[in-house]
């Protein structure tokens, strides 16, 4: 943590020139003492750094003095940002170009600073992919895509049988499996949408470049489509009796989609309206509430649950 906050330092001083303590304080979420520390740092691992005295003061870097963080080019540079997917980059076709760029940046650290890399490396790591996913090739679609990705290039591809033209904004890893969020152009007009990679079959890059949505966010683009389509499969309501108990358990077992809804409707009696995706998958459900939960509709579940407690009476009949 300590090496990511003096390379901030170093980099508000290049980019902004002179910082009082105070401001480098407040931009660091520190304390002054903590920014006189850090510019010690740098100052001993050979940075440049000084104190301008008095009022206006400061701490400046050495006029003509700039980071040695150069020599990247764009498509290292953007594939360092994803260093820490090693899963994700060897299935866009980036592991080699982000490896060139963890090199490149390593040798550019002042030697104060040169163990960040191993240091961040031993501390986090994300491994995207669900439990239990088999290991199997990434999608045809993904190096392509990825391509026009990076460069904004028109795309056009084959879904689910149809050609169509698409704007690839951005890819998402979502539980092992790759999506593409594009901007296409259709009969109800401009629009947004999710498509998942594995499901394209010819994908062809065109050397036309499209003019982005300055004001696209894909992750808040990703987070509400998540959202909508967790509420979409909740197509059934059933409704339950809970016990203290089951109230407390209900957190756990409910989908998560379904959870805000259920509290809301939660009665002193502990009467619940559960939205689930169906009786069947309602069934398995409030059998984990094992004795702590009564069915009270639809009378298909109940009926159900009813077969499940006689089952489950006969298998332990005659035990204390």
């Amino acid at each position: 943590m300590r090496a990511a906050r003096l390379m901030s330092l170093l980099l508000l001083l290049q980019g902004r020139g002179g910082m009082t303590a105070a401001e480098l304080a407040k931009e660091l979420e520190v304390s002054e003492r903590t920014i006189h520390r850090d510019v010690l740092a740098l100052s001993e691992s050979g940075v440049p750094v000084y104190a301008d005295r008095g009022r206006g003061g400061g701490y400046r870097l050495l006029d003509g003095y700039r980071t040695r963080l150069t020599g990247l080019d764009r498509a290292e540079a953007e594939a360092l940002f994803l260093s820490g997917v090693p899963a994700a980059l060897r299935e866009m076709g980036l592991e080699e170009v982000a490896a060139t760029a963890r090199l490149k940046a390593a040798a550019a650290l002042s030697p104060g600073l040169r163990d960040a890399p191993v240091t961040a490396a031993q501390r986090f790591h994300l491994d995207a992919p669900g439990w239990f996913a088999a290991d199997s090739p990434p999608p045809a679609a993904l190096a392509p895509l990825a391509r026009a990705v990076w460069r904004d290039l028109l795309v056009t591809a084959v879904y689910k049988g149809a050609e169509r033209a698409l704007e690839p904004y951005g890819l998402v890893l979502k539980a092992g499996a790759w999506y593409l969020a594009a901007r296409v152009d259709d009969t109800r007009g401009e629009r947004f949408l999710i498509f998942r990679v594995d499901r394209f079959g010819e994908i062809v890059v065109q050397g036309r470049v499209f003019e982005r949505d300055a004001g696209f966010d894909l992750a808040a683009f990703w987070a509400e489509r998540a959202r909508s389509f967790s509420r979409s499969l909740l197509r059934e309501t059933i409704t339950l009796r809970l016990s203290e108990a089951g109230v407390r358990m209900l957190r756990h077992i409910a989908d998560p989609a379904a959870l805000p809804d259920a509290m809301a409707s939660l009665r002193p009696d502990g009467t619940v309206r559960l939205g689930v995706e169906s009786v069947r998958v309602a069934y398995g459900q409030v059998l984990r509430f094992g004795p702590e939960a009564e069915v009270l509709g639809p009378p298909e579940l109940r009926a159900l649950m009813a077969r499940a407690a006689a089952r489950l009476a006969a298998l332990y009949e005659g035990e204390d």
